[in-house]
């Protein structure tokens, strides 16, 4: 319900500071502040001021509602809310001027810390040029000298694919295929070890006779696999030294690439230059066919692994 206009006039008056007294003012109190107040600004006394009628008035209602214990008590609850209310939004308000408070200070160190992120930054840029300028000719030369570096390694693996063939004991047969072994050893089907090869292992049994350029263990068939090798000789060597582990010996058998016996008369130094004289590609050979050699070696090294898979699959 709606107040009256009566009412709200009354609630937007202070009657204890509009009579003079204190809230705690006793009846008596209240209506000797009244006489005094009401005798000074009765409008007989006071014709020319045009408010005195009005402010009469008040100092009556006043007296009327703090002089009843009902009407003072109601009066006093009101008066209590307003206050709290008051304070309330007082309180707010501060709180309000706070976070305010603290959003702008926040805002200036978001702003100085973005300062100095943007001066970090565009120092940091600014030595990334600096070394860029100034490193361009270290860089250039380290990589100048990695690639002379990757152009003799190059240049060395196209003198050694020029197959000196003398008796069969060449790098790689005149063909182009590499040599490869077999190797076999007792593994039950269940044995996770594999009878104590693997990859890693023939590898280190086998790189010692010379380089080895791939081991393939059968995926099927436990106690199975074929070591290529890039040289002859060094598939000659392990064929002919390696037997693996003593208590698990290896059966080695030649694949491919197995030399043909040498003339008994002929001995590498009696080839014009020795086996391993210096010179260009033997007979005209050039850098493309020796691709076209790599390419043949890739195929045979496929087929292979296709002939494993396909033995594995027969047994």
């Amino acid at each position: 319900m709606a107040a009256s206009k009566a009412t709200k006039e009354i609630l937007e008056m202070d009657l204890y500071a509009l009579l003079g007294i204190e809230e705690a003012a006793t009846s008596k109190d209240i209506k000797k502040a009244y006489r005094q107040k009401a005798l000074k600004c009765h409008p007989d006394k006071n014709p020319d001021n045009p408010k005195a009628a009005e402010l009469f008035h008040q100092l009556s209602q006043a007296l009327e509602i703090l002089t009843d214990a009902a009407a003072r008590a109601a009066y006093d609850k009101v008066r209590a809310a307003k206050r709290a209310a008051e304070e309330r939004t007082r309180k707010l308000d501060d709180k309000r001027k706070k976070i305010k408070l603290d959003l702008e200070a926040r805002e200036r160190e978001a702003e100085a810390e973005s300062t100095r992120e943007v001066k970090v930054t565009r120092t940091l840029e600014e030595e990334i040029a600096r070394l860029r300028e100034e490193g361009s000719k270290q860089l250039a030369e380290e990589q100048r000298l990695i690639q002379e570096q990757i152009d003799r390694q190059r240049a060395a693996r196209l003198q050694t694919d020029s197959s000196y063939t003398d008796g069969g004991i060449g790098v790689h047969r005149s063909d182009g295929t590499t040599p490869k072994l077999k190797l076999k050893w007792k593994s039950k089907k269940e044995d996770e070890k594999n009878g104590g090869y693997s990859q890693e292992f023939l590898l280190s049994l086998l790189q010692k006779y010379g380089d080895v350029q791939n081991v393939v263990m059968s995926s099927k068939k436990r106690g199975s696999a074929v070591a290529e090798f890039a040289s002859i000789k060094a598939a000659e060597l392990a064929f002919r030294n390696e037997s693996g582990l003593t208590g698990n010996p290896l059966k080695i058998s030649w694949l491919e690439g197995q030399p043909a016996p040498a003339p008994e008369n002929t001995h590498p130094s009696a080839a014009p230059g020795g086996l391993f004289a210096q010179g260009s590609l033997t007979s005209g050979r050039d850098y493309e066919s020796l691709v076209l050699m790599r390419m043949r070696q890739a195929a045979e090294r496929q087929r292979l692994i296709e002939e494993m898979q396909k033995e594995d699959e027969d047994d």
